[in-house]
């Protein structure tokens, strides 16, 4: 009973948020049983590109440290943010929510060639918590009880907490400035006086992850349609 309360629970997960919470939990438990090693994993261009290591690009997403107490905090607000998005802002637009992780994946990946960061994932959890909290921007947040604060601040005051514990900025603030890219791309320049979008999701996006449309002019056959066939329906002998 409990694992089939446990399967629903999980299969109600938003597909985008299931398949990202869920690689990175594999991802650090195969590293735990020694099935891989972050050797394996880390991003670096040089191994990328002369040596054609491409899944680096997308490991490097996939791996928050060992099991304690900074993988239990990453993966929280990985989930939890990033499922608010996809039920939120995203809803039925599941094509640009991937071309979101698409576009915020390879700007961390561009300056990632100029910084010393060997793992991306917290970046990107800081860039999703970032655009929640700029599209939520009334609502009261409470940090652990210390702190009481609007949506907008959270980014800044995680990587305030980030600095209390002696953790370096550098991702922080990447995520923060990916985060603040996409926001006004996507939400503010359109909206300007003579803006234009310039993030669009490609088609072939739509056509793999977003539901067609249904044509409200479309007449389906009869053994489509509820009930099936009208077998007592047709004319009148003698009509």
């Amino acid at each position: 009973m409990a694992y089939q309360s446990l399967r629903l629970e999980y299969l109600q997960i938003p597909p985008v948020s299931r398949a990202y919470t869920t690689a990175c939990v594999l991802t650090t438990a195969a590293v735990q049983l020694e099935l891989i090693t972050p050797f394996q994993l880390y991003f670096n261009p040089e191994l990328i590109f002369k040596h054609f290591q491409i899944w680096r690009l997308i490991t490097n997403f996939l791996f928050f440290g060992p099991v304690g107490f900074n993988f239990l905090f990453n993966m929280i607000f990985l989930y939890r943010y990033c499922r608010m998005l996809e039920e939120g802002s995203f809803r039925g637009r599941t094509a640009d929510f991937v071309f979101m992780f698409l576009f915020g994946g390879f700007l961390m990946t561009l300056f990632g060639l100029f910084v010393s960061l060997v793992f991306l994932g917290q970046a990107f959890t800081i860039m999703l918590v970032y655009v929640w909290s700029r599209r939520n921007p009334y609502v009261r947040m409470n940090f652990f009880g210390l702190l009481n604060f609007q949506a907008p601040f959270l980014p800044w005051v995680l990587m305030g907490f980030s600095l209390l514990l002696g953790n370096s900025i550098i991702v922080d603030l990447l995520g923060i400035a990916v985060g603040h890219i996409y926001f006004f791309l996507e939400d503010v320049f359109p909206n300007q006086p003579g803006g234009i979008r310039i993030l669009k999701t490609p088609s072939i996006l739509k056509a793999i992850f977003d539901t067609p449309d249904e044509d409200p002019n479309y007449n389906p056959l009869p053994e489509d349609r509820p009930g099936g066939f009208a077998w007592g329906e047709g004319q009148r002998l003698g009509g």
